[in-house]
């Protein structure tokens, strides 16, 4: 005899949509940021130096990334009660950062190009004003990293906690989509000493060579950087997660709980719908006639990563 349980989607996770002090610090470094952005490759065409370009366009993927994290915020705020999402509104950034590594890469090249093009036909650089730029880029990627860590603070402080649940310390939950802008904050940093280190060398030594290199150094990072943004928010777009660890923690859960010798996962899949939350349907065969959704949902629940779960449940009396 076969008898079916099947659970409606549960939410066992709150779904964060950020506070006003993590919101109001990245748009506030968004702007700061896409106002450097547009003096630095300004500057860079005005001076010809390929390594101040390249850190602007470079700081163009992060004035991005940093725009799309406030537009996350507002838009988790403004639809976080909307019942037509099912999943809430998460994805738009995603959409956004694969769009964005899509035109970087064609930045990158463009950068490439125009770097190899000025080793093959040097060009005059006006190496102390466009030194004195790349150094008020690197002030500002130092302030707008202070701002943002601030908000990192304030945001912890205001909802930092740890708790345990069946015997399982969790701690609190630090904000990914804020840790993400002030990351790509301290890389736009990193761009802007490559492009002081290329112009100090220009303007001390007389390498004019370096700052056509240090260009195309900027342009693999970006390249990297858009590659490795597109892997991502690919595997998410098209759910590729079941590699993931989260899925071996689940069959793990699973076949440890209530059921256990005497039940298997007939199918299992698992997908992103949060930075780090996963949701859950999960097809069992057992031949524990006591055995209810209710109790694999209590099982998975140690892990609060999982915020939806669906479960199915065949039971036969036969072994």
């Amino acid at each position: 005899m076969h008898t079916h349980d099947l659970s409606a989607w549960t939410h066992s996770h709150v779904f964060d949509v950020g506070n006003q002090a993590a919101e109001r610090g990245t748009r506030t470094v968004m702007w700061i940021t896409l106002v450097m952005m547009v003096v630095e490759i300004i500057a860079g065409y005005g001076f010809n130096s390929m390594a101040l370009l390249a850190d602007g366009w470079h700081m163009s993927s992060h004035a991005l990334a940093i725009g799309l994290s406030a537009f996350a915020y507002a838009a988790a705020r403004r639809y976080s009660t909307d019942t037509r999402f099912a999943f809430g509104t998460w994805k738009i950034e995603i959409l956004g950062g694969y769009t964005s590594a899509i035109l970087l890469l064609g930045v990158a090249g463009l950068m490439l190009f125009g770097s190899v093009e000025r080793i093959l036909t040097p060009q005059p650089i006006h190496y102390e004003e466009a030194l004195v730029i790349a150094v008020i880029g690197l002030v500002v990627n130092v302030v707008c990293a202070f701002i943002l860590g601030h908000a990192h603070d304030h945001h912890v402080h205001g909802h930092g906690h740890t708790h345990e649940v069946h015997g399982s310390h969790h701690h609190h939950h630090h904000d990914l989509n804020l840790t993400s802008a002030y990351l790509h904050v301290v890389a736009d940093a990193a761009t802007s000493v490559l492009a002081i280190a290329a112009l100090a060398g220009g303007l001390v030594y007389g390498w004019s060579w370096l700052d056509p290199v240090m260009g195309i150094v900027g342009a693999i990072l970006v390249a990297i950087w858009a590659r490795s943004l597109l892997v991502e928010t690919g595997k998410v777009l098209l759910d590729r997660e079941m590699d993931h660890p989260v899925v071996a923690e689940i069959r793990a859960a699973i076949e440890t709980g209530p059921g256990e010798g005497d039940t298997r996962i007939a199918d299992l899949h698992v997908w992103r719908v949060g930075k780090q939350s996963y949701s859950c349907a999960v097809s069992l065969v057992t031949h524990n006639l006591t055995l209810t959704s209710e109790q694999v949902r209590e099982q998975l629940s140690i892990h609060e990563e999982i915020a939806h779960v669906t479960v199915e449940i065949h039971q036969c009396d036969q072994r």
